[in-house]
């Protein structure tokens, strides 16, 4: 992990979107406070390529409303997120305070990133069902176990979760779930499958989890990946996975 242990900043994301023709990316949370989101949409406000920034928030205090209040005046706040994978409680997300506040996404337009284990998912379709209206989006593919060839029983689980078509799937942070030192594109390419089976060209989309994948893999090779996988597909469909629904889902302004 010493890789990640500096400073990833806007102008090493801008050479990174440059070399690889992208014209824009959304920002993801990595730390779980108010002030990081809030320097995320200062870093956003004076870097146009930041087309959208998924902030962190406080979805069990009751104060949840007044830093929302504060935080939409930003057009380039689109969603929050939490990492439920790091808590210790499993059930965290269908806890009252969360799911109160979950609920009042839709009033501000806002989505919600899934950030999940495979024993989670379960979890995550109670969250959904109350939810038909809310835009949610899985990350990482719930991040099957790729190190030991699982499949089951997350595929079985990942196709319940896309019956939900308020539900998108992002195909990233893969390479992290596979063997840092000896993976395969091959190796993913089943669970990409499924992805796809399950979500349809229309409800996926590629992410890089830049500058996490470094650990184990260049930029680069994270969009070969996908790229190699989606090769077949028309070129429509392509453009959706690899940008089109990122747009419609976070609402952005032309990646142009």
């Amino acid at each position: 992990m010493s890789k990640l242990r500096r400073n990833f900043l806007p102008a090493d994301l801008k050479r990174v979107l440059d070399k690889n023709d992208f014209d824009g990316s959304v920002a993801v949370q990595a730390k779980q406070s108010v002030e990081e989101t809030r320097w995320l949409l200062k870093l956003a406000d004076k870097n146009d390529f930041i087309k959208g920034v998924v902030g962190w928030l406080p979805f069990v205090d009751e104060n949840f409303e007044v830093v929302l209040e504060e935080l939409i005046s930003n057009s380039k706040l689109k969603g929050g997120r939490h990492v439920l994978q790091d808590e210790p409680d499993d059930l965290f997300m269908l806890r009252q305070p969360f799911i109160n506040n979950i609920g009042k996404l839709k009033k501000y337009n806002l989505t919600y990133d899934i950030l999940i284990f495979p024993r989670h998912i379960k979890y995550a379709r109670e969250l959904l069902q109350k939810f038909p209206e809310q835009r949610f989006v899985i990350d990482h593919i719930a991040k099957p176990l790729i190190k030991k060839c699982e499949i089951e029983p997350w595929k079985s689980d990942i196709f319940k979760l896309a019956k939900f078509d308020n539900t998108y799937c992002k195909l990233s942070g893969m390479v992290t779930e596979a063997n840092f030192h000896s993976w395969k594109k091959s190796d993913f390419t089943p669970y990409m499958e499924v992805v796809l089976n399950a979500f349809g060209d229309k409800r996926i989309m590629f992410g890089s989890d830049w500058p996490v994948c470094t650990v184990c893999a260049s930029y680069e090779q994270v969009l070969e990946i996908i790229k190699d996988f989606i090769g077949n597909l028309s070129i429509a469909e392509q453009n959706r996975i690899m940008g089109g629904n990122a747009v419609e889902f976070y609402n952005l302004e032309s990646m142009t």
